[in-house]
C-alpha cells in the first residue's frame, strides 16, 4: 500500500492509524501529539514551581554542604552534596520536559524562592541543617503526590517523571530522619 492510499484502515484494538499520520504532520508540536490529553497550560505551570523548588533544593543542599563544619560531620556534608546532586538531576528532567511540551522553563533567579514550594536555609549547626532539608523533601513529597494526582491520566509521561523524582525524594527524607536519630 502506498503513503497516498485513501484506503482508510485501522490496526488491532481499533486505533486508527489514518488519524495518527494526519495528526503526526503537525511538526510544530515537537513531543506533543494530537492525543494529548493534559492541560498544558497548568502543567506547565506546575512543572515551572516544581523547577523552581529543586533548584532551592540545590541550593540549599550546596550551602549546608559547604558550611557545615568538623570531622565527624563528614559523611553528613557527603550526604547533602549526593542530594544536591539528585535534585539537579530532578531540575534538569523537569526543565527538559517542560520544553518537550512546548514551554520555556522559567529559570530567573529573581523569582525562584517565590516560587519554590521548599524554602532556603541558612543553620549554621547540623541538627539545623538536617532538620530544614528534611522538612524541604516531606514539601517536595507532599508537592508532587499532588501534582501527580491533579494531572491524573492526561500526562502519562509527565506523570511517570513525577512519580519518579518523588521515590527519590521520598528516599532523601528516609536520610534526613535517619540522620536526625529519628
Amino acid at each position: 500500500m502506498s503513503a497516498n492510499s485513501t484506503q482508510k484502515h485501522s490496526h488491532a484494538g481499533g486505533i486508527d492509524v489514518d488519524a495518527i499520520r494526519k495528526g503526526a504532520q503537525d511538526l510544530e508540536s515537537g513531543a506533543v501529539s494530537s492525543g494529548y490529553k493534559g492541560n498544558r497550560e497548568e502543567i506547565l505551570a506546575m512543572l515551572n514551581d516544581a523547577l523552581a523548588t529543586e533548584l532551592v533544593c540545590v541550593m540549599r543542599y550546596k550551602r549546608h554542604y559547604f558550611t557545615a563544619t568538623g570531622l565527624n560531620n563528614e559523611p553528613i556534608k557527603a550526604e547533602f552534596l549526593e542530594h544536591a546532586q539528585q535534585e539537579q538531576d530532578h531540575a534538569d528532567q523537569i526543565a527538559e520536559r517542560i520544553v518537550q511540551l512546548n514551554g520555556e522553563p522559567d529559570l530567573n533567579p529573581s523569582t525562584l524562592t517565590e516560587r519554590s514550594h521548599a524554602e532556603y536555609d541558612e543553620c549554621t549547626d547540623i541538627k539545623g541543617m538536617i532538620r530544614a532539608n528534611l522538612i524541604a523533601e516531606r514539601v517536595a513529597i507532599e508537592s508532587y503526590r499532588q501534582m501527580i494526582e491533579r494531572i491524573g491520566d492526561t500526562d502519562p509521561t509527565t506523570r511517570h517523571m513525577l512519580i519518579d523524582i518523588m521515590a527519590v525524594e521520598e528516599e532523601h527524607a528516609d536520610d534526613m530522619k535517619d540522620l536526625l536519630g529519628l
